[in-house]
């Protein structure tokens, strides 16, 4: 009786460690805006790590450079010149701030990303800095339009003048107030001066004419001003975030992370591997 009692207490031991191992093993079927923030890691990490982003970037700005030799060689312009730079991911480095939201079941908020901008930690571009004090000391002045909004001012003026960009001042350092459209304040800048360069990493950096399009809207108005991109408008690589993922998800940014991940991998184009004889 003893050995029987004994053999069915080790049997429902068994039986609830068994069952708590199944349960420890069984993922949990809910898909998160943390596995979604694990599609960053290989965009932050090409940003963070690779020596072809860094010469893309050297590229990107040598290229501007002897634009900005030409345009001041032909003596042309009837007024100042300028030049027109976006901020993030054009001229200062935020992949750090992309780097915290991995592993969180969180994304991007405006409470973190104002905590982001008063610290002003974002690094460089590199060959920004070089650029634009260049420009500057050939007489072209530096103007930066960013959507960050007016809050994260001091922030943002603070982290540029400490990686030594030029220009950096109430009239140069123009932040969102009302509107992401741009055009304002470029037409600002552009009813004083002769704006010789765009640079952006964003297509809304340079006109509003792709704001909210479709992906294919976005092609074609592309492909219209393909004369244009490398002499006046010059982009700058950013993998991480911008219009071109907004265009995926209709725009819908509040939608679940789950239909974000569905809406990202049915727009991947794939190779359809057809049995081989």
């Amino acid at each position: 009786m003893k050995n029987t009692f004994k053999n069915l207490l080790i049997l429902i031991l068994i039986s609830n460690l068994t069952l708590v191992s199944c349960v420890e093993k069984t993922p949990n079927s809910e898909y998160s805006q943390k596995d979604l923030n694990e599609q960053l890691v290989l965009a932050t990490l090409w940003m963070q790590t690779s020596a072809e982003y860094r010469a893309l970037c050297y590229q990107t700005f040598y290229l501007a450079k002897l634009n900005i030799e030409k345009v001041i060689s032909e003596k042309k312009a009837s007024k100042p010149l300028a030049i027109i730079v976006d901020a993030d991911e054009t001229v200062i480095d935020n992949s750090a701030y992309e780097g915290f939201l991995v592993g969180k079941d969180f994304g991007y908020s405006a409470d973190t990303w104002n905590k982001w901008m008063d610290a002003a930690e974002a690094k460089a571009v590199p060959g920004a800095v070089e650029f634009l004090n260049y420009a500057n000391q050939k007489g072209v002045e530096i103007f930066y339009i960013t959507n960050r909004r007016i809050i994260g001012y001091k922030g943002t003026e603070k982290n540029l003048k400490r990686l030594g960009f030029p220009n950096v001042d109430e009239k140069h350092l123009l932040l969102r107030t009302d509107t992401r459209n741009k055009q304002t304040r470029r037409d600002i800048v552009e009813k004083d001066y002769s704006v010789v360069l765009l640079m952006g990493d964003n297509l809304n950096d340079f006109l509003n004419v792709f704001a909210e399009k479709s992906m294919e809207e976005r092609f074609a108005e592309t492909d219209n001003l393909k004369d244009i991109w490398g002499t006046k408008f010059i982009v700058l690589p950013n993998p991480l975030y911008g219009e071109w993922e907004g265009a995926i998800i209709n725009y819908d940014y509040g939608m679940s992370a789950e239909d974000k991940d569905i809406m990202r991998k049915e727009s991947i184009r794939r190779w359809d591997l057809k049995e081989m004889n």
